[in-house]
């Protein structure tokens, strides 16, 4: 019986491990937001102008300035960190893992001009598994959200 909840243990153990350890493919992270993915994919949320899952909203402010009103409310997530590309290279890349296992998901966000202004296109996708249970849609709605209406 000890050996069997060692064992148990130790799978546990090494699946968190895994989960948290794992490398991420640098051509997974570095997509195009704008063309990736297809929309209504289990797992995966898109949002751009055309194509997405929902329309991006469109904003007044240049597509520098966008990006790094953006990048301030992701960044405010729990969890959240930037993993590739920058602020001075147009385009994000951040992953924010689930609490309890540390689950990695990807979103990549660039802010692009358009009609008057500038909007937003995200591939927000996960890293594990075949669907999110709309989390990355919820996540994504809410960043959104919190952009306000039109500055």
């Amino acid at each position: 019986m000890k050996l069997f909840i060692l064992v148990i243990v130790l799978g546990v153990a090494g699946f968190a491990a895994y989960v948290r350890l794992a490398p991420a493919d640098p051509a997974f992270l570095d997509v195009d937001p704008v063309k990736s993915g297809t929309a209504g994919v289990d797992g995966h949320f898109i949002v751009r102008p055309v194509g997405g899952d929902i329309a991006a909203p469109v904003f007044t402010e240049s597509p520098a300035a966008l990006l790094a009103r953006f990048d301030a409310i992701v960044l405010a997530t729990p969890r959240t960190k930037v993993v590739a590309g920058g602020l001075a290279q147009g385009r994000i890349t951040y992953v924010t893992r689930s609490a309890l296992w540390g689950f990695p998901d990807y979103s990549t966000v660039e802010a692009i001009p358009y009609a008057e202004g500038a909007t937003l296109a995200i591939h927000a996708r996960l890293r594990f598994g075949r669907g999110d249970l709309g989390v990355n849609k919820a996540r994504v709605t809410g960043w959104l959200d919190a952009m306000g209406t039109d500055q």
